[in-house]
Order: C-alpha cells, then sequence, then structure tokens
C-alpha cells in the first residue's frame, strides 16, 4: 500500500479496512482515494498499480517475473470503494454504540483532510461509508462546511476520529486546532 494512515476492524466481522491515498503524478482526478479490505497476503498494487488495478506507466518500477499489466490485473486487490482523488483520506472508525440511529451501527465515518494539489480543491469533510453485510455500499456527507461554496477557501482540514463512551462522535481539525464533538438526540 502507498500511504494508509487509516485503519479499523468492522465491528461484525472483525475484517480490518483501511484508507490509502493515491499517487500525485496522474493530474486531477486520478487516482481515487481508497477504501480497501486488508488481508493477510494481498497486493494492493504500488508501486506498479494505482486504483482499480490500473497500471501506473508514470511509474518506471516493474514487478518481477509478471509484465506490468498483466501484474495488475491478476495479482492485485481492486479497492472496495474509491474516493475523490487527491482528497486525502486520513482516518477511518466504525460506528458500534448506541447514540446515533441504529442504521449507523457497523457503518464508518471517513476523514477526508482535503486536497493540496489539485486545481479544484476535493475533501474538506467526513463521509459516512455504508456498509452491508460487512461490505460497503456507497458513500454520503455526514460533516461539510471546511470548504467555501465557491471552493476557494479552506476553514479547516480534517484529521482524527474518535468515538466516545456515550457514543458521540469527535473530529479532530488541525488547521485551528479544535475536536469537534457530533452528538445526536432523538427528535432534537
Amino acid at each position: 500500500m502507498r500511504n494508509m494512515l487509516g485503519f479499523d476492524w468492522h465491528p461484525e466481522t472483525g475484517v480490518m479496512w483501511g484508507v490509502d491515498h493515491g499517487v500525485d503524478h496522474l493530474g486531477d482526478e486520478l487516482p481515487g482515494e481508497e477504501l480497501n479490505k486488508i488481508e493477510q497476503g494481498s497486493h494492493y498494487g504500488w508501486p506498479f498499480c494505482y486504483g482499480d488495478r490500473q497500471p501506473d506507466w508514470a511509474s518506471f518500477t516493474m514487478p518481477e517475473g509478471t509484465p506490468k499489466d498483466d501484474f495488475c490485473k491478476t495479482k492485485t486487490a481492486a479497492p472496495a470503494l474509491t474516493f475523490d482523488a487527491h482528497a486525502s483520506v486520513i482516518n477511518i472508525r466504525f460506528y458500534d454504540a448506541q447514540q446515533f440511529p441504529e442504521d449507523y451501527r457497523n457503518d464508518a465515518f471517513v476523514t477526508l483532510r482535503g486536497s493540496a494539489n489539485r486545481a479544484d480543491p476535493a475533501g474538506y469533510k467526513v463521509v459516512r461509508v455504508n456498509f452491508d453485510k460487512g461490505e460497503p455500499t456507497s458513500t454520503e456527507d455526514f460533516l461539510t462546511g471546511f470548504l467555501s461554496e465557491d471552493r476557494k477557501t479552506e476553514f479547516g482540514r480534517i484529521a482524527g476520529l474518535a468515538i466516545t463512551p456515550d457514543g458521540s462522535l469527535l473530529v479532530s481539525e488541525d488547521t485551528n486546532g479544535v475536536i469537534y464533538w457530533v452528538s445526536y438526540k432523538k427528535g432534537g
């Protein structure tokens, strides 16, 4: 893996999941940041491949014994989901507490710190990754507002996640040095 910063274990299946940064030399839209199921013996592509097992021809590294395109297609694991390219995935935390509505249980929160090297900024938010039977199915914005509507001004860069004993979500933001406390109150 190139740069897996955050990882956590699914509360029901015990499977480890991690978020990984894509390479930087393929332009603004490639490759997407990744959510990967971490399994012993799997190869996730780097430094030979990116994204959904695509050969990275800009990288001069070559796998031993197999042409790069064959290696990528047959010997690597594809990401389970991707996020916007260069959105800088930092952390993942599964929600296994009781405070949020029941449909949040066993889903994951992922921090997208924000892009530093693309023309049209991406990230600057927390997304919820919906899981069904232990597998990711979709994403949706959960905590936003750290990037202006015209996408020219950032108000913060999201970093870490934690779940408190009462089931609240803590979200650290390191530009301003604050921790946001996100809680849910039924009917409130």
